[in-house]
């Protein structure tokens, strides 16, 4: 929060231990009420549940559960837990405001000892649940009352959400930045560092090809769309493009992958080539360089073409990575894995094995319609799956993203994991779920894209401003917030188009200056 709203309401936020400090042991000459909820999104029942409770009582505590045990939906809670304080602090009828870090409210009510322990009506409406019960008998343990507040008028945060969410990621990214002692001009120094940050990648280079066309109409024999051809355009893509990002982000970039002996082959070696990175292909004649080619007509995608061939490359070529992975000096190493020759089942482990110890290790495994799996990639640095990926990896299509990611977080042993969510944003792990409760294990980040033309190589963009981001700042938060502003700038152009750090940049303050608006 910013230092205004900080003076205003910043003083009510506290520890369990440091209002019953304030508050003094029972009994007392003013009654204490607490609240206990998710707080997601404040709407007017929680409003009228808080003043109902604030009549009962001379202090009112509101409880809310930390971001960690939120088990709602798929990505909740959609406000962090820092802006969920605040909104409960800026509330007049409010006295206190604590970040409960445990699972349920037991341990805080016994700390504070409340007079009254208020719940909503709702809880009641079906018989007293469970958990309420425990509730009941922690309060009562003590000589304390649990009260139930009117249910007049019932809202739900989650409906709200549903229905259209506000757009808060400037708010919520300044607050995180915050609760980590982190600045905006910590992300532009990140981003601005000094170039000559040895990178060695290895993947599948892709030719992703826009082919523009206008629809003539039906053919009326058969069920064929006829169309017109107007142009084609050609960007190099899969780990060529991450190549691109990661020179013009400014580090130098050896690249070594399998292009097919073709012109295709020609044009991204040369392409490659001009924008500085260092091209090291292996060219071989049984096989094509990868090409995707998509027909779009009046902005529909209506057909992809795709002239691939999935074999592992040979042995001779697999001896020649392994040999460059070894010998080619690097800071980092990066496998971006697109499965079309290069990763399989039978290179992966000699080609992890070639990496050496002091290297930072970063992979990135796409799915997609072929059988590739980030849990290859065990032990390393980073990985950065999306959400897709992480269920096909764990077999897991019913948890909620955040207890996904942690599973896959544990299972993948690595020091941090960026699980992609699309339109959603991400979420950061950087500490397994059997974390102390205090440690932070996670970091939520909305995304930042805007006028979305094409969301084709967003990832590329995050994997390449991630890894470099991390590894300049030793902070997962730094280069995760890098990648996403990366991945938003990558969207806002057709096919894979290289991100400058002064778009990044230019992101970035626009970010701040909205959340120094709100």
């Amino acid at each position: 929060m910013d230092e205004t709203r900080q003076k205003l309401v910043g003083h009510k936020i506290k520890t369990a231990t440091e209002i019953a400090a304030v508050l003094g042991p029972r009994p007392r000459t003013q009654a204490v009420i607490m609240c206990h909820g998710t707080f997601d999104i404040v709407h007017p029942g929680h409003i009228r549940h808080l003043l109902y409770a604030k009549s009962k009582g001379d202090v009112l505590v509101a409880s809310l559960t930390a971001d960690a045990h939120v088990t709602k939906a798929n990505v909740r809670p959609y406000v962090p837990q820092e802006l969920r304080a605040l909104n409960l602090a800026a509330l007049e009828a409010v006295n206190f405001v604590l970040i409960d870090p445990h699972p349920t409210p037991l341990r805080n009510i016994g700390i504070i000892q409340p007079d009254y322990f208020a719940k909503g009506y709702e809880y009641h409406r079906n018989g007293l649940h469970p958990r309420t019960q425990e509730e009941k008998a922690a309060v009562e343990a003590y000589g304390g009352e649990l009260i139930l507040t009117p249910g007049d008028i019932v809202f739900s945060s989650s409906q709200i959400i549903d229905e259209g969410a506000p757009v808060l990621a400037a708010e919520k990214l300044a607050l995180t930045l915050e609760a980590q002692g982190l600045t905006f001009d910590v992300l532009r120094q990140a981003l601005q560092q000094p170039a000559g940050i040895r990178v060695h990648l290895i993947g599948d280079t892709i030719v992703d090809s826009y082919t523009h066309c206008s629809v003539n109409g039906g053919i009326t024999k058969t069920p064929t769309i006829s169309v017109r051809f107007e142009e084609q355009r050609d960007f190099v893509g899969g780990s060529g493009i991450v190549a691109k990002h990661l020179k013009s982000a400014g580090a130098d970039v050896t690249f070594s992958t399998v292009l097919g002996e073709d012109p295709l082959g020609d044009f991204a070696a040369n392409d490659l080539t001009a924008a500085g990175v260092e091209c090291l292909s292996i060219r071989d004649h049984t096989r094509p360089t990868t090409n995707k080619n998509v027909m779009i007509a009046g902005g529909y995608h209506l057909l992809q073409v795709d002239r691939v061939d999935n074999r592992t490359i040979s042995e001779p070529a697999v001896r020649t990575l392994i040999e460059r992975i070894h010998d080619i000096p690097a800071d980092i190493v990066i496998f971006s894995d697109f499965r079309h020759g290069v990763f399989s089942a039978g290179t992966i482990p000699s080609l992890i094995a070639a990496i050496p110890d002091d290297v930072f290790r970063v992979a990135d495994s796409q799915v997609a319609s072929r059988w590739g799996n980030i849990l290859d990639f065990r032990g390393f640095d980073l990985i950065t799956p999306n959400e897709h990926e992480a269920r096909f990896a764990l077999g897991d299509q019913d948890s909620i993203a955040r207890r996904l990611g942690l599973k896959l977080y544990d299972m993948a042993q690595c020091a941090t994991l960026i699980l992609k969510l699309r339109e959603r944003g991400l979420l950061t792990f950087v500490g397994s779920a059997d974390a102390d409760a205090d440690q932070r294990t996670f970091f939520p980040l909305d995304s930042f894209a805007q006028d979305v033309v094409d969301t084709v190589g967003a990832g590329d963009a995050l994997l390449a401003y991630a890894a470099l981001g991390i590894f300049r700042s030793h902070h997962p938060l730094i280069g995760s917030v890098l990648g996403s502003l990366a991945a938003a700038v990558e969207c806002q152009h057709e096919g894979n188009v290289r991100v400058h750090p002064r778009a990044v940049l230019g992101k970035l303050d626009g970010v701040e200056r909205r959340a120094r608006c709100r």
